[in-house]
């Protein structure tokens, strides 16, 4: 593992970051909002002033047994999940936190992903973010000494802790073959993760995994501390207090009228997988051709009003595509002879 690259606040800028692809600390770059000098005053200011500040919407927590040493994660079986979800508001969870700080073996609890704009009213307002526009909206993540397995996000993000400390493993996405990832039908959060716990691998179960450490990257974070993630770098995340607030933003840098990447992976699951090892071969071979274009643009060979489909796909093609491929899914497939066919 290496350290990942960290960087004044002065320096801070999100077009490098994400020219160079590669995870960035920017030090201090939040330093300056309320709630992380009510952190760096003490647990109980920060928790009254967040609290002061929380409206009464509800929310759900997840909450894991001392056993469990913190992991959100599965059962060994893979069959469930290893903790339960609640409901109730953020004041009445931060009482909660509260009372488990105290305790000698505390149960894991997480408030997870919560929409700063409906539990914080006018946060947003008052701990403006410095690399993104305001229509990028926070989300907030509370929890105490707790792990999130390693998993990847289909956006960009951008993680604040403003209390407590929080240690960051992050992967590219290359490493995804060393990762063991868990099945994709019963997920912690929507997108599978790891099955191995970062904190205390099994190399003797998960052997391929000490490949995804040597190209793994670390990183602490401390009150104002700010951690660049790019595009689907797996992540594991392990809060290191009692008591540990994050805040984050996603956004997509990509178009948004293109469809789900995700959707074109499962039907590549359900249509490539299986296929005789032949034909894997030619199909590995179009898609490398025709959607990564490693050869280069797969229709600058022709006229540019005989390309269709390899052209730049504007929205009147894309709608047209999209009618094509749900015709040839509600009738079991396009033809052997093409998709147009």
């Amino acid at each position: 593992m290496k350290d990942v690259l960290v960087v004044e606040a002065a320096e801070a800028n999100l077009s490098s970051f994400r020219e160079k692809g590669e995870p960035v600390v920017v030090r201090g770059l939040v330093a300056g909002w309320p709630i992380v000098k009510a952190a760096i005053g003490g647990t109980d200011e920060l928790l009254s002033q967040l609290a002061a500040n929380a409206s009464g919407a509800p929310l759900t927590y997840s909450e894991a047994d001392p056993s469990e040493q913190g992991r959100f994660h599965y059962t060994r079986d893979a069959r469930e999940l290893n903790f339960t979800r609640h409901e109730t508001t953020l004041r009445q969870f931060l009482q909660l936190l509260a009372e488990e700080a105290n305790a000698s073996h505390p149960r894991a609890l997480a408030a997870q992903g919560l929409p700063v704009h409906l539990c914080v009213p006018g946060f947003a307002a008052v701990h403006p973010m410095p690399l993104l526009p305001p229509s990028v909206l926070p989300r907030m993540w509370i929890c105490n000494r707790a792990e999130v397995a390693t998993h990847n996000d289909e956006l960009e993000n951008i993680a604040c802790v403003v209390a407590g400390r929080r240690r960051f493993t992050l992967f590219p996405p290359e490493a995804i073959g060393d990762l063991y990832m868990g099945p994709f039908e019963l997920t912690p959060g929507g997108t599978p993760i790891s099955m191995v716990h970062v904190s205390e691998p099994d190399h003797e179960r998960f052997p391929r995994f000490s490949s995804a450490l040597a190209q793994a990257q670390v990183a602490e974070l401390s009150p104002g501390d700010v951690l660049y993630i790019p595009y689907q770098w797996y992540h594991h995340v392990a809060a290191l207090e009692p008591v540990n607030i994050l805040v984050n933003y996603w956004w997509d840098a990509a178009r948004q009228d293109l469809g789900s990447p995700w959707d074109a992976l499962l039907h590549g699951v359900i249509a490539l997988r299986e296929l005789p090892p032949d034909q894997r071969r030619a199909w590995k071979a179009m898609f490398d051709h025709y959607v990564f274009e490693l050869n280069g643009p797969a229709g600058d060979h022709l006229p540019k009003d005989a390309r269709g489909v390899l052209d730049s796909a504007t929205p009147a093609r894309i709608e047209e595509l999209k009618r094509h491929l749900i015709h040839n899914l509600c009738n079991g497939g396009a033809g052997k002879t093409g998709p147009f066919a």
